[in-house]
C-alpha cells in the first residue's frame, strides 16, 4: 500500500512538472496559455493527491504566472518594428511621402559613387577626377534613371502583381528585352551629347558599344532581377536594383566615357 501511495505520489510531481514545463516552454516562444486548461489540470492533480494523508495538499498549492501573448506576434509585425526605426524607417517613410524625388535622388547618389569609383580604378595617380563628368552621371541618375526605374516597376507590378517563379521570369524576360536596351541606348546617348558629340558619332558609338554592353548586361543582371522581382516589396524595387546598379555603374561609366567612336 505504501509503495503504491509512493508510485502514484511520484506520478503526481512528474504530472506537475509536466505541466509546469509545458507552460515555460509555451511561454518562451509566445503560444498562448489559457488559465482555465491550467486551472483544470492543477484541481485534477490535487483531487488526485489529496487522496493519499500521507502527504499534504497544500505542498500541491502553488500559482502559475500567465502571461498574455499576442498570437498576431510574427515575422511581419517584427519587421515592421525593425524598418519602421531609425534611418530605415525615415528612408521608407520619405518614398511613401516622395516616391519619386527620393528614388531619383538616391540613384543619384548611387551613379555618383559608382563613377568615382570608376575614375579611381583607372585613372593615373597623376590625373585629377573629373568632376564634369561624374556631375553628368549624378544627373542622369536624378533625372532620367530615377524616375524611369519608379514607373518602370510600378508599371511591371502592375501587369504582373504575383511574384511566383512564373510571374519572375516573365518580369525578368521584359527588363532584358525593353527596358535594359532601351535605358542603355539613351545613357550612351545622353552621355554622348554632353560631350558635345554630333548625331553621326552617337550612332557611331552606339554600333561599336551596344553590343559588348548588352552581353554583359545579360551576363549580369538575370540574377539581380531574380532577386529583385521574386524577394522585394515593389515599393523598394528601385531601392534594391539601385543598389545592384552600383556594379554595373562601374562598368557602364567607363563604357561610356571611352574615346569617341569614327563616325561612318
Amino acid at each position: 500500500m505504501n509503495a503504491s501511495v509512493v508510485r502514484n505520489g511520484n506520478r503526481v510531481h512528474h504530472h506537475m512538472n509536466t505541466i509546469w514545463r509545458r507552460h515555460s516552454v509555451s511561454g518562451s516562444i509566445g503560444v498562448p496559455i489559457y488559465r482555465s486548461h491550467v486551472r483544470q489540470e492543477l484541481q485534477v492533480s490535487k483531487a488526485f493527491y489529496s487522496r493519499f494523508p500521507g502527504r499534504r495538499t497544500k505542498e500541491m498549492e502553488f500559482s502559475v504566472p500567465v502571461r498574455s501573448v499576442s498570437t498576431k506576434t510574427n515575422g511581419t509585425t517584427v519587421l515592421a518594428s525593425i524598418t519602421n526605426s531609425g534611418a530605415i524607417g525615415w528612408y521608407l517613410g520619405m518614398i511613401k511621402a516622395r516616391p519619386i524625388l527620393t528614388k531619383s535622388i538616391t540613384s543619384a547618389l548611387i551613379y555618383t559613387a559608382a563613377d568615382l569609383t570608376s575614375q579611381t580604378m583607372t585613372r593615373s595617380s597623376s590625373e585629377a577626377y573629373d568632376v564634369i563628368r561624374t556631375c553628368r552621371m549624378a544627373g542622369y541618375g536624378m533625372i532620367i534613371l530615377g524616375p524611369s526605374l519608379h514607373f518602370w516597376f510600378n508599371f511591371v507590378s502592375r501587369i504582373l502583381p504575383k511574384q511566383d517563379i512564373i510571374s519572375t521570369f516573365k518580369k525578368m524576360f521584359m527588363g532584358q528585352t525593353i527596358y535594359g536596351p532601351i535605358m542603355t541606348a539613351v545613357f550612351f546617348s545622353v552621355n554622348a551629347a554632353l560631350q558635345g558629340e554630333k548625331g553621326n558619332e552617337i550612332v557611331a558609338r552606339l554600333k561599336r558599344d551596344m553590343l559588348p554592353t548588352m552581353i554583359n548586361n545579360v551576363l549580369y543582371w538575370p540574377i539581380c532581377d531574380f532577386i529583385t522581382f521574386r524577394f522585394v516589396p515593389v515599393h523598394l524595387q528601385p531601392l534594391v536594383s539601385n543598389s545592384f546598379s552600383y556594379v554595373w555603374t562601374i562598368y557602364i561609366t567607363y563604357m561610356a566615357n571611352l574615346t569617341k567612336a569614327g563616325a561612318n
